[in-house]
């Protein structure tokens, strides 16, 4: 694979300032509409989010809600809940929010002791009802509902093996029992397209024993980053790459254990923390307690941008709070992109504690000046052109009091396509700001992702193939300036052996998948000769020529 040159950027990029006049060459001015700022600058999204709840006498099912409606934010396409009273298993699942999905009602007629939880961005098939999760296959002793965090890079040979797993066990057609009690399940079995749908079905190929047993059979040959959630009729599961890459922990209800993707989904449902799931670890709780055990070596490779942006900043991860550690990337941008300014102002609301961590270290008085709409998401209005001018106005507002006449630093997360940024700085202007200086908690985003993160292709990473000042007069700001990948990894005080850093210096700690699956992704085409060549940078360079 090919890689970075490990080199970072310590100075902040000094623009030509504002925006040149009428008549000279200019950076992207797309009126970014409702649908134009969710597509074309949509951020980084992480594939989903993971809860289990082994409870008797507690209302799994409305905990369940709970801790799923905490993890909204690493899902936004589909929520779903799997319920089983011990000897039937009750799935729900529908496409929207979690709010969305699930009424009083539905949740009333979810009755049991055991729930499995998802929420749902895609980033391993499309985003339709088929591949909403928890996945159900029947067992020949049961049932067997799903939810899986993260993106496996072996779908290929997985596939292969469930083919010949299927062959060995007859299971390609489903017996009279099986359609008489699920009916349509086998159809929609066949539309489902993600890598999730992939683990649950070779699960149920050891129908004949534990799913224990089945699960130490499966778990060591999936490859990638994979956080699961699973039960049968009277067990929770779950488990954990070798890696770590995504975070899952365990906690502890008066009647009952909890499994979450972050721990603020444990604080939500009253649940005490009680550890991590370790790397290559399986856990599985029942009636007579927990049982434990470590399926593969483990080798840590926590996901670096977890702590810049996934997570929520009131979670804890590898006994840090988020919130802390964002605090902490803001003052060692301060020290590393020092500027003269008047108010330091934060994007809403990933970019507030490495806002608040600036302000401290600078001395530079911290300020409210964008005022963030926390109800905008998808929407299937098409917005008339009057409202596609408004652009990012139905996202975020200035305060033209605040910001008249003031030198801003304007501290963000990252910069993806730059397309958020452009019309951001260009909207402050418009309220009055004299300077923009822009600050990026995390350092230039420059490769993708296989691990269940939602990137753009290598080609439209703004960062891939510009330089710092060449970003900088695309979007249009007087200043910009990157934390290092060294100070980040500082402000985790986690090893940075211990920390999966791909999406900025292109080391894949895990293989990813064949050239032909991921040439889009990194950039890539296919020349006369067959040797794939990288075309890298092509789309972040046409940013700069666009009118």
């Amino acid at each position: 694979m090919p890689r970075s040159d490990g080199r970072h950027d310590t100075q902040p990029a000094d623009c030509d300032g504002p925006p040149k006049p009428p008549g000279s060459p200019t950076p992207i001015e797309e009126p970014l509409g409702l649908d134009a700022a969710d597509e074309l600058e949509k951020g980084p999204r992480d594939a989903c989010g993971v809860f289990g709840l082994w409870a008797p006498g507690e209302e799994v099912a409305k905990l369940t809600y709970y801790g799923l409606y905490a993890l909204q934010h690493r899902g936004q396409e589909s929520a779903g809940v799997a319920v089983s009273n011990g000897s039937r298993i009750v799935v729900f699942k529908d496409m929207g929010l979690v709010s969305q999905v699930f009424d009083e009602a539905t949740l009333g007629s979810l009755k049991g002791h055991l729930a499995v939880g998802h929420t749902r961005y895609s980033t391993t098939g499309a985003s339709v009802w088929a591949n909403a999760q928890p996945t159900f296959r029947p067992t020949e002793s049961g049932g067997l509902a799903l939810g899986h965090n993260g993106n496996l890079t072996n779908t290929e040979e997985l596939a292969d093996w469930l083919t010949e797993r299927e062959a060995e066990t007859q299971l390609t057609t489903p017996t009279p029992h099986e359609h008489a009690q699920f009916p349509d399940l086998h159809a929609s079995l066949k539309d489902s397209t993600n890598d999730t749908s992939l683990v649950t079905a070779l699960l149920a190929t050891y129908g004949d024993r534990s799913l224990w047993d089945a699960s130490l059979e499966v778990l060591p040959r999936l490859k990638g980053a994979f956080c699961l959630a699973y039960m049968d009729e009277t067990t929770l599961y779950a488990a954990r790459d070798p890696q770590g890459i995504r975070p899952l922990v365990l906690g502890r209800l008066e009647r009952g254990w909890v499994v979450a993707s972050e721990t603020a989904a444990l604080d939500i449902v009253g649940a005490s923390f009680v550890r991590e799931i370790e790397p290559g670890e399986l856990v599985a709780i029942n009636e007579d307690g927990m049982q434990s055990a470590q399926f593969a070596e483990p080798a840590p490779k926590g996901c670096l941008f977890e702590y810049v942006y996934l997570a929520r900043p009131d979670t804890t991860i590898r006994d840090r709070r988020v919130h802390s550690v964002r605090m902490e990337i803001g003052r060692q941008l301060a020290r590393e992109h020092p500027v003269e300014a008047d108010l330091v102002i934060p994007v809403p609301e990933s970019g507030t504690p490495s806002a608040i961590g600036y302000a401290e270290e600078s001395g530079i008085t911290y300020g409210v000046g964008l005022v963030k709409n926390g109800y905008v998401g998808r929407t299937f209005i098409q917005p008339s052109q009057t409202i596609r001018q408004l652009g990012i106005r139905l996202k975020l507002n200035p305060l033209p009091d605040v910001i008249q006449g003031k030198r801003l630093v304007v501290v963000d997360d990252s910069i993806v396509r730059g397309n958020t940024q452009r019309a951001l700085v260009r909207m402050l202007r418009e309220a009055g700001a004299a300077e923009v200086h822009v600050r990026i908690s995390s350092p230039p985003v420059k490769w993708p992702c296989f691990y269940g993160i939602d990137f753009a292709t290598r080609v439209e990473l703004i960062a891939n193939g510009l330089g710092v000042d060449e970003v900088c007069r695309s979007i249009g700001a007087d200043s910009l300036g990157y934390v290092s990948l060294d100070r980040l990894i500082d402000a985790t005080r986690i090893p940075s052996e211990h920390l999966c850093a791909a999406c900025f210096d292109g080391v894949y700690p895990v293989p990813i998948p064949p050239r032909s699956r991921t040439a889009d992704l990194l950039g890539e085409r296919t020349d006369a000769d067959g040797l794939a060549s990288s075309v890298g940078g092509i789309g972040a360079a046409d940013a700069l020529s666009r009118p």
